[in-house]
């Protein structure tokens, strides 16, 4: 089942009051089950980070909220059918090839919880789903954390589990657990976790219920039909007229697979807008590199490739008129119907074949955001964001002061990109309302202190508006441990566009200015860490959008004085000359003009329409630029 050709109510008159409850309605428990998980986990990565996200979908497995991505309800239903389902039933899954392309790695766990209502005869029938999915401390494997860097199947990243019923009418399957949790290095919080998750996802179920309770199963699924109905017509009108008719080829890549030398591992998307079947949009990933042999794969060719589309789909909305009526932009089913994918045969970095690893899969799914931004900037004159790389899992591990393991994983995120109106943001995470971990809680839990935790200097790719930055964090251990990496775009910087330049890529140093310092690949698994030494991390910038050469003095002196760009930096990358102190810092316009017009006659040759940075030369073999980059 793709629930794309599903319509539950057909010439039902439907109140546009009542529309506008239901969606409201929606979201409030979509909110209230993330809340009450918040609340009641355990693990550091559930409750401080808020690495999870629920998602209300109705019994086509349509998804019906449009405020966060979530995983699928396509692979429960095709093993436990509806109607075999009963009140108080609660299903959980994480395996990666067979949850139909909605789950990405073994630590993604996901719940799901039936919505029953009476029907015409009085019996319990199955009306919507709820549903909860997020990223969990360790589910087994071969290291902590259930992400081996250097893993070439995935029988090394952890327990799988198909599709099960853990909750059998309100009755935890009590073997199930016994046999997860025995799998997980930190049982107590996976338990918690779980616990936490099937409550909140059963709590929403209840609230569901209430809702068809009160205005009746008709009613409420002609409210689903039109809230999907008019997303699909907001975004045909108002996001993909945006888009001329034609074809547009472009292809980035990730850098390392954590097994094989770096090399440029290619994801390719050819987008094609035809005006013949309604402005319908089609991604074409024919081109895409093969499978690799470490974890970067990602399984999207199932069904219908439903998941990446909702994936993807967010991209679109900076072709809406205005930020603001961007930010208002759902992404529920109802985009579905408006996009068409096409796989190349199986095989590939978005085709793998089992049992291919795919822990460090958000390496191909974060590309692919920028690819397609990438191919509708050449349609669009590049009035599109440009790169950001806004999650990579870092942590530490070993024993605390009182002999007891322990595991501290965080998603950093890092800047977005510039756009075509204003900067990129700071230290932006792509999971949304996820943060870092409060330097206070980390503190009081493990043997280490946070010295510093702040923007990271110059990370930001220039441009007339400039790279969002990313995050510099100091992290002193007190006791011996070891660190361990799962991150890119540590050669390849996040990419400018139109005469904007790349942002800074990620680093991780060890013990900086003293006399073991060393670089960290971004991809480890136990690196040691002597108690007393300092960990630096700096993630990415987001790419610049525009010549930095024509960003207004005023905006440069500005970055300098807000510690975003350094005087050395603004003179490099800006040709702004500055004069006076440290802490008055003033713009000498006479030596700026006469800068900036040397910068711009040593440049007088085209530039390609995307800047990549200097990592892509080291591992194109020398080459400053792709075929595809140039217009």
């Amino acid at each position: 089942m793709t629930g794309t050709a599903y319509r539950l109510t057909d010439n039902v008159q439907v109140d546009p009051v009542l529309v506008e409850i239901v969606e409201g309605y929606l979201a409030s428990v979509e909110q209230e089950v993330e809340t009450a998980i918040g609340r009641t986990s355990r693990s550091p990565m559930i409750r401080d980070a808020h690495d999870y996200r629920a998602g209300i979908h109705d019994r086509h497995l349509r998804k019906l909220t449009g405020r966060s991505y979530s995983a699928l309800v396509h692979p429960v239903a095709r093993d436990y059918p509806p109607e075999t389902m009963k009140p108080g039933d609660v299903f959980f899954h994480n395996d990666v090839y067979l949850s139909e392309g909605g789950i990405g790695h073994l630590p993604d766990l996901c719940v799901t919880a039936p919505v029953f209502a009476k029907d015409h005869t009085g019996a319990d029938t199955v009306v919507a789903f709820v549903q909860a999915f997020g990223h969990h401390d360790d589910i087994g494997g071969s290291v902590p954390g259930s992400m081996p860097s250097r893993a070439t199947s995935v029988f090394e990243e952890g327990l799988m589990v198909p599709p099960i019923k853990l909750w059998d009418a309100g009755v935890p399957n009590e073997a199930a657990l016994k046999i997860m949790t025995r799998n997980s290095r930190m049982p107590d919080s996976l338990a918690a976790d779980l616990d936490a998750e099937c409550a909140a996802c059963l709590m929403g179920a209840r609230r569901m219920a209430e809702l068809f309770e009160r205005y009746g199963k008709q009613a409420v699924e002609a409210c689903f039909d039109t809230i999907l109905d008019q997303t699909s017509e907001t975004f045909r009108r108002e996001v993909l007229s945006k888009i001329p008719a034609g074809s547009y080829v472009w292809e980035d890549y990730a850098e390392h697979d954590g097994v094989d030398e770096p090399q440029l591992h290619r994801q390719r998307v050819t987008l094609t807008k035809s005006e013949a079947d309604g402005g319908k949009l089609t991604i074409d990933f024919t081109g895409t590199g093969p499978q690799a042999k470490g974890p970067i794969n990602h399984a999207g060719d199932y069904a219908d490739g439903v998941f990446l589309k909702k994936w993807l789909a967010p991209i679109l909305r900076n072709l809406a008129d205005t930020p603001e009526r961007m930010a208002e932009l759902d992404v529920n089913e109802g985009i579905v119907p408006l996009i068409d994918m096409r796989f190349p045969p199986p095989g590939t970095l978005l085709t793998p074949i089992f049992p291919a690893p795919t822990n460090a899969r958000t390496f191909v799914i974060l590309r692919m955001l920028g690819v397609l931004a990438g191919a509708v900037a050449k349609a669009v004159d590049g009035n599109m964001p440009a790169d950001q790389e806004t999650i990579r899992y870092t942590g530490v591990y070993g024993e605390d002061t009182s002999g007891q393991p322990y595991l501290m994983r965080e998603v950093l995120g890092g800047g977005s990109g510039g756009r075509y109106y204003a900067d990129g943001e700071d230290t932006i995470h792509v999971v949304p309302d996820s943060r870092n971990l409060p330097s206070e809680f980390s503190e009081s839990r493990f043997p280490f202190v946070v010295e510093r935790l702040g923007l990271a200097l110059d990370s930001g790719g220039p441009g007339r508006h400039r790279g969002g930055l990313g995050y510099e964090k100091h992290i002193r251990m007190l006791r011996d441990a070891h660190f361990m990496s799962i991150a890119d775009r540590s050669i390849l910087s996040c990419w400018g566009l139109k005469g904007g330049k790349a942002g800074r890529p990620f680093q991780v140093t060890i013990d900086p200015g003293g006399p073991r310092e060393r670089e960290v690949d971004a991809l480890a698994d136990a690196e040691p860490v002597a108690a007393g030494e300092v960990i630096r991390i700096r993630t990415t910038g987001g790419g610049g959008w525009g010549d930095p050469l024509e960003r207004p003095y005023d905006e440069v002196l500005r970055d300098i004085s807000w510690r975003k760009v350094s005087v050395e930096g603004a003179r490099r990358d800006y040709g702004v000359v500055i004069r006076g102190s440290a802490d008055d810092p003033v713009v000498d316009s006479s030596a700026s003009d006469t800068l900036r017009t040397q910068m711009r006659e040593e440049q007088a040759e085209p530039s390609p329409f995307f800047d990549r940075g200097p990592g892509y030369a080291q591992l194109s073999g020398g080459a400053a630029a792709a075929e595809a980059d140039w217009l």
